[in-house]
């Protein structure tokens, strides 16, 4: 890998922590933050567009795949939040943010599979 190469992944890394930031909030002003819908639509999103890029930009995957796609998603949030709503209590939002995000996230991954092959 040459350090043009990994400098942009890295740098793409922080762009797409940034926007993950961004959608968060944004959507939890608009939602409420009872439940965590904002992660909830980052990881979908990303899941869809980590899909549509490994399979229509293949040559683009490592800088947009691991780089912004990876600053942007985040599994482990996704989980403290389902462990956060299942001590507060919420046991049933907690099964499925955790369940959810998986199948969810999968469905999302496939179309966006599906969608990059058409292109």
């Amino acid at each position: 890998m040459s350090p043009l190469l990994f400098l942009a992944a890295a740098l793409a890394g922080g762009v797409g922590a940034v926007l993950r930031y961004l959608l968060d909030l944004g959507v939890a002003r608009l939602a409420g933050r009872r439940f965590p819908w904002g992660i909830l639509a980052v990881n979908l999103s990303g899941s869809f567009a980590l899909g549509l890029v490994t399979s229509a930009l293949p040559e683009q995957a490592f800088v947009l795949g691991a780089g912004l796609l990876g600053g942007y998603t985040t599994f482990s949030t996704a989980m403290l939040d389902a462990v956060a709503l299942w001590r507060d209590g919420a046991k049933p939002a907690a099964v499925f943010d955790a369940v959810g995000m998986l199948l969810l996230g999968l469905l999302a991954a496939v179309l966006g599979l599906g969608l990059g092959a058409l292109l």
